[in-house]
């Protein structure tokens, strides 16, 4: 039975979990499960490698560490900024998701992990930055 490998286009259904059990995303939710090419860089190194060398059915548990998953969570990524650089019609919570724009013009996604009266507190981090995940991978087939 043939073998992923680099360059195969396949689809796979996937339930990340953090090393506590806890869940955060799966392709059963989405109906479809993931379709990619191995070696394109498209999803993060450690996936793509625990996908090479299943056979279409077989099915595994695997422990990618942050370095092979988004990272390492970066301080340098994280900003204190005056509450009245948010437009005031926004309502600021912790949480939440926004969008500033980089002196480069670069748009960079950033969540609220702080609200005081007179600072927010950003992160620019994904929010998995930094965390070792569990994937439990099913290959389901290779794609056409």
């Amino acid at each position: 039975m043939a073998q992923a490998q680099q360059g195969d286009k396949v689809k796979v259904h996937y339930t990340g979990k953090l090393t506590d059990g806890t869940v955060f995303d799966s392709s059963r939710n989405h109906g479809e499960p993931l379709e990619f090419t191995i070696g394109e860089q498209q999803i993060i190194p450690g996936f793509e490698e625990a996908v090479v060398g299943m056979a279409p059915g077989e099915s595994k548990t695997e422990e990618i560490p942050s370095d092979k998953a988004y990272g390492p969570h970066r301080s340098e990524m994280v900003a204190e900024v005056d509450r009245q650089q948010i437009p005031e019609d926004i309502s600021v919570e912790v949480g939440q998701q926004l969008q500033v724009q980089h002196p480069s013009g670069q748009v960079i996604p950033v969540t609220v992990t702080a609200v005081e009266d007179s600072k927010v507190t950003l992160d620019g981090n994904h929010p998995l930055a930094g965390k070792d995940l569990v994937f439990e991978i099913e290959l389901v087939d290779f794609a056409a």
